[in-house]
């Protein structure tokens, strides 16, 4: 009976779709090194002419705008494998998918670009409060078409149970249409409640639209889920499928948190739709997760990131005037402002990293950070220490249990570094914090999708809202203090105690950090 339940298991595993994947993607990488291979054995004239298209291929890098840190990878790659480092870079650079999708992505964006005006006086008002913000806010708004508002609530929440609770309400309300983003679903207690709320909306005739992540369908969902959902009456969409093919697209995953019901509320932040982020299930320790729900004009942008997105391969794109958040006549400066932002791997800016690094450049007293990786590049690390050793305290909560060990053991590199300029690292000891929050001042605070790692600045599609003199600033400094308790400081004497093969692994995948 253990042998037939041995080799069923067996069997299950090798007909599973991630084990078809897998094979039919490494025998793709096995033609493109064996084909690259026989040339190379076989014809030196042509092995002198991919050298000479490594040279021309670093030439090419060197001159384009891309981050210099990846440009270093790719640069060694290409001295330790002239042939493979080339082809593989051209082949990355220059894929008709991407090109679609970054096309498609450009005309939406000028599409919904006259539901994003800022209004003059806002900005106006919004320089007198505050000069550097208010370039913030027009370096934002003019290259990349993200207003900044007024006459917007914010509500924060501490973990993932607090946001559960307050969405399920918000959904029951929903009367109009309910739009959900995210990079994660999974089946559960979380996401079958949430399920429940939407099929009965549908059958309210509510407009429900759910789009997730195609990595959800090697690890959470069936592959063809979102059909099953499509049978239900819910409109939904799997962002960038995974299929057995090498392509550059699939590195670009979905990775936002959006959810917009009538245009009068939304929400975003770290919290995906599934059981670890509510502490249902636990899978490395306690899950420290935050987010925010707005409420107010500044809704419409977090709409319209939504329409950019689901309208992508649409034939027949959406009428966004008919999603439009109601302006109030009255201005209630107690509010503050709120500008919601969105990155994109294609939109050839980095509008996240822009964000941190104006919140870390323009603190007078503190800047106090949530994030779950530390695989920074040299602008970040360099602006991480200079307002450190500026005398401006500078305090980072990382998980102390983690959740991929290669990006703690890289994460721990910059530790040593970090601390000596007079950082402050802590680890939260309960478990892991996927939170992504910058805090500073007293009266500026960003909460989004936005992790301090590469994957997040430079190459996923992400989101979050930068937020001034709200009262909400307060409530998210209260749980940064909160959750610091909970925390162990890390010290120069920690770090001496960590074994050789940790340190050597880190600073092995420190080389290729850009590309992970």
């Amino acid at each position: 009976m253990t042998v037939k339940k041995a080799k069923k298991g067996i069997l299950n595993i090798l007909f599973s779709r991630v084990f078809i994947l897998v094979v039919l993607v490494l025998i793709q990488f096995y033609v493109l090194a064996a084909t690259v291979t026989f040339l190379q054995e076989y014809a030196t004239y042509i092995y002198a002419g991919f050298l000479a298209l490594g040279v021309i291929t670093v030439v090419s890098m060197i001159n384009n705008s891309s981050n210099p840190d990846i440009k270093i990878t790719w640069m060694l790659l290409i001295m330790i494998t002239p042939i493979i480092g080339s082809v593989f870079y051209l082949y990355v650079r220059n894929q008709p998918g991407t090109a679609v999708l970054e096309k498609s992505l450009t005309e939406q964006g000028k599409a919904i670009k006259p539901y994003m005006l800022q209004d003059k006086a806002v900005l106006e008002d919004f320089r007198t409060s505050k000069p550097a913000n208010a370039n913030l806010a027009t370096y934002l708004n003019n290259q990349m078409s993200f207003p900044t508002h007024r006459n917007t609530s914010v509500k924060y929440f501490t973990c993932g149970e607090e946001k559960f609770e307050e969405l399920k309400k918000q959904l029951q309300q929903a009367e109009s249409y309910i739009f959900l983003e995210y990079f994660i679903i999974d089946k559960g207690r979380m996401w079958g409640e949430i399920l429940d709320i939407l099929k009965e909306k549908v059958w309210q005739g509510v407009d429900v639209r759910v789009m997730y992540d195609g990595m959800c369908s090697i690890f959470q969902l069936p592959y063809h889920y979102d059909k099953e959902l499509r049978r239900v009456g819910i409109k939904c969409k799997q962002f960038s499928k995974i299929r057995p093919v090498l392509s550059s697209h699939q590195n670009n995953r979905d990775h936002r948190k959006i959810c917009v019901i009538d245009g009068r509320v939304a929400f975003t932040g770290g919290i995906n739709l599934a059981d670890e982020y509510i502490n249902e299930k636990e899978r490395f320790g306690h899950w420290k997760d935050t987010a925010i729900m707005l409420e107010g004009e500044a809704v419409q942008s977090f709409t319209m990131m939504f329409l950019q997105m689901w309208n992508v391969l649409e034939r027949r794109p959406d009428d966004f005037s008919r999603y439009l958040t109601a302006k109030s006549d009255v201005f209630k400066r107690e509010l503050g402002y709120v500008l919601p932002y969105a990155d994109s791997p294609f939109d050839h800016k980095n509008p996240g990293e822009q964000v941190y690094l104006h919140i870390l450049n323009h603190a007078k007293k503190y800047v106090h950070i949530m994030t779950p990786y530390l695989i920074i590049d040299d602008d970040m690390l360099t602006t991480l220490k200079y307002v450190a050793e500026c005398g401006i305290e500078v305090i980072i909560i990382m998980p102390h249990i983690p959740d991929k060990w290669y990006a703690f053991t890289v994460a721990k590199t910059y530790y040593e570094t970090l601390i000596q300029s007079g950082v402050q690292i802590y680890e939260y000891t309960p478990g892991f914090v996927h939170a992504k929050v910058f805090v500073s001042d007293n009266d500026t605070a960003t909460v989004g999708t936005i992790n301090l790692d590469y994957r997040s600045l430079y190459h996923h599609f992400e989101c979050g809202a930068f937020i001034y003199k709200n009262p909400v600033v307060w409530d998210v400094e209260k749980d940064f203090q909160n959750t610091l308790q909970k925390c162990q400081k890390v010290t120069k004497e920690t770090l001496k105690k960590r074994n050789m093969l940790d340190k050597i692994a880190g600073r092995v995948l420190r080389l290729i950090a850009p590309l992970m």
